[in-house]
């Protein structure tokens, strides 16, 4: 007879049995580049987004499905688990999910704050009404000239775009965008591309880091591939295995989509991601020109942190074998001490055995030897006493009378 299933082991084996297709989901090819599934992602995402649906419970299910899609296809190592053995490779309770914090409301919102003061990597996405205010060209733009900062504000869940003009020279030299903030406010870099209706679509993302005593956040478009480093890539598991948080520290670190811009007006923002307060930010364009010597600094520093990829993905490996051996042989050192002691003990007791004297008269004889010593002491009190009484007799009679009375006190006592 087979074993009986609960209910909610019934609804597990049926959701996963209808699971779809990532590919199918996003409707992309397995051959799509991560900017080509970023794009459809946002895409998706901005429709079923449960802000534009209120409570339709069909699109919120759509919703779920398409951003657990993409934590798949997005991750580069759970990528290549679901195309070389399906979802049953894939460690579904391992799954960030993206908090859009302009919905959560102000109980949740704190927890989630609370969660990243202790630690925990909160991955947070960008507001659906921006991003549908962006696509619609309802946004304000100011201009950004080059080399002239802009230091300003922006409230938590809000966004301030820019537009920078760059010629085909500047274009070819490369382009940097910056952003920093001295209170370490959490923010995000955005850049949109232009659709054909005049509205915005969201193309790249950089969160802020803490880099020494500000956070920061930058894209780098200087004609060459340079790289991005994602810190919430693997961040729940890195929280049940300490070392992962080590040997997957480089695991984040990706090659950015777009690699230089085209001369022309290009369109940036600045989205507010603190949990509860407004986001002070500088942001600046720099022509990259000048910069010769940091552009190659940059390509040969991130050729070795590419290298050292590698390295620590084989020392991973050799690392957990050591480890499991020294377990082994921790526990087996304990084992052996415990032993080694229970031996000993066992030793001794054999030794203790070694007598023809039963425990309780060895007691008895221990206390007759304590009632005879007993005795002993107050024999010695009574002689003392006695010496005492003739030594005074001595100190009162004259010489003849003492001797008279030595006599018959000796007769007395015998």
């Amino acid at each position: 007879m087979p074993p009986h299933r609960s209910k909610s082991e019934k609804n597990d084996g049926m959701t996963k049995h209808l699971r779809r297709d990532p590919y199918d989901v996003l409707g992309v090819s397995k051959n799509s580049t991560d900017q080509e599934i970023k794009s459809a992602y946002r895409k998706m995402a901005l429709k079923y987004h449960p802000d534009k649906n209120g409570n339709d419970p069909v699109a919120a299910d759509m919703f779920k499905e398409v951003t657990f899609s993409y934590n798949i296809l997005s991750d580069p190592d759970k990528r290549r688990q679901y195309d070389t053995a399906g979802f049953e490779a894939v460690e579904v309770d391992n799954q960030d999910l993206e908090l859009d914090l302009s919905s959560l409301g102000a109980v949740n919102t704190m927890f989630a704050a609370l969660f990243s003061k202790l630690g925990v990597p909160i991955k947070t996405t960008v507001s659906a009404t921006v991003l549908e205010e962006a696509l619609n060209g309802a946004v304000t733009i100011r201009p950004l000239m080059l080399g002239l900062p802009i230091s300003r504000k922006v409230e938590k869940q809000c966004a301030h775009f820019y537009s920078v003009a760059i010629t085909e020279e500047e274009a070819r030299d490369g382009f940097v965008c910056r952003v920093q903030s001295s209170d370490k406010s959490k923010f995000k870099l955005l850049y949109f591309d232009l659709e054909e209706n005049g509205g915005l679509s969201l193309a790249l993302q950089e969160d802020s880091a803490k880099t020494g005593k500000v956070t920061s956040a930058g894209m780098y478009f200087l004609g060459f591939p340079v790289y991005c480093l994602d810190q919430t890539v693997n961040s729940v598991a890195a929280t049940k295995d300490p070392d992962a948080a080590f040997f997957k520290k480089l695991d984040g670190f990706q090659q950015c989509e777009i690699t230089e811009l085209k001369p022309g007006t290009h369109v940036f923002a600045v989205y507010g991601d603190n949990f509860f307060k407004t986001a002070s930010y500088t942001i600046e364009a720099i022509c990259a020109a000048p910069f010769i010597e940091e552009k190659e600094n940059l390509r040969a520093v991130e050729a070795e942190i590419l290298s050292k990829r590698a390295e620590l993905s084989k020392f991973e490996t050799e690392y957990r074998e050591v480890l499991a051996q020294f377990t082994e042989m921790t526990s087996r050192y304990t084992d052996e001490m415990k032993e080694i002691d229970e031996l000993l003990e066992q030793r001794n007791e054999i030794h203790a055995s070694y007598t023809t004297i039963p425990l309780i008269k060895r007691s008895s004889s221990r206390n007759k030897s304590k009632t005879a010593s007993k005795e002993a002491k107050e024999d010695g009190e009574t002689r003392e006493s006695h010496a005492e009484q003739v030594i005074k007799k001595s100190a009162t009679f004259g010489p003849e009378k003492f001797s008279t009375y030595v006599v018959q006190h000796a007769c007395c006592q015998a």
